[in-house]
């Protein structure tokens, strides 16, 4: 009897908690909800939209929202929902390689800027050259140079995000640096790469989280304006810079062509965003001890 006892009110503690976690993070639930379900539809875009989107109806063109094309048809008769979930697939995946590669290379670079004093001024003035050069008119240039694939799409969209990488890391290594900790190991005579990645790198973990949530919302934005000025994919690519560079010329005649893409953008982004901004109240302690006050 006691031990059922124990069992119901451990589990209405468990419960009580987990409504509580429900209700202070809400707005985490709901974003990483809605890219959850975005990443099933790209995992499953060939069961969810068919598996021919570039599929041409020529009788059906410019067709409305209708029971036969839920988000309507495009110029060529093509069925924007096939087209809108197929190309959440590779847009996701570019913002995702994107914020992958920018994380690792800028953790890198600002690691060794931070804690080597000697090398520190010359990355930074690199880093500081390759900021001023404006992100989308490099991106242009190397994917119109090099030719569109899934790699020179992303290196030439990450080239923006590194810099910006390198800073934050390297201006938490400068303060970590100097604990009493990573003197300690640096006076057992560790190793200065095993002092960068054991002792200093977990401080960098929360601020790159937040980081790397903005650099993937920004990278499929990114990814949308290549493709919606003719430099990204070629037009047989379903993503949804393709669909909306599609729809632009008959936007007139079929707005559809563009709100379908253009919604799904929107909220992948939104929710991106939100996430980040709420991970950063969670991860930073001073924003956190605010709202609990506040509460």
């Amino acid at each position: 009897m006691t031990s059922m006892t124990d069992y119901r009110l451990s589990h209405g503690l468990t419960w009580s908690r987990g409504v509580q976690f429900a209700n202070e993070n809400r707005a985490i639930l709901i974003s990483v909800t809605t890219l959850f379900l975005l990443a099933l539809i790209a995992v499953f875009a060939d069961l969810i939209g068919g598996p021919d989107p570039l599929h041409i109806r020529p009788r059906a063109r410019l067709t409305p929202p209708g029971a036969a094309f839920w988000f309507g048809s495009d110029a060529l008769g093509r069925d924007v929902f096939g087209l809108v979930v197929h190309g959440a697939r590779l847009s996701l995946l570019i913002g995702a390689l994107t914020a992958l590669f920018s994380a690792v290379i800028g953790t890198v670079l600002g690691l060794i800027a931070g804690y080597f004093r000697g090398v520190d001024a010359i990355l930074m003035r690199i880093m500081d050259g390759l900021m001023a050069i404006p992100g989308v008119l490099f991106a242009v240039a190397l994917v119109s140079l090099v030719g569109p694939s899934l790699m020179s799409v992303v290196a030439a969209i990450s080239f923006a995000d590194i810099p910006r990488v390198t800073r934050l890391v390297r201006s938490v290594v400068l303060t970590v640096r100097e604990e009493a900790y990573v003197r300690a190991a640096e006076g057992m005579g560790i190793p200065a790469w095993r002092v960068m990645f054991r002792h200093i790198m977990p401080s960098c973990v929360a601020p790159l989280v937040v980081q790397i949530t903005y650099i993937f919302a920004a990278a499929i934005l990114a990814e949308a304006i290549l493709g919606f000025l003719g430099v990204g994919f070629p037009p047989d690519i379903p993503t949804w810079g393709n669909v909306l560079a599609a729809g632009r010329s008959v936007f007139q005649r079929g707005p559809w062509t563009i709100l379908a893409p253009g919604l799904f953008l929107s909220v992948t982004v939104m929710a991106v965003n939100v996430l980040g901004d709420r991970l950063r109240d969670r991860l930073d302690p001073k924003l956190s001890r605010k709202a609990r006050v506040s509460t």
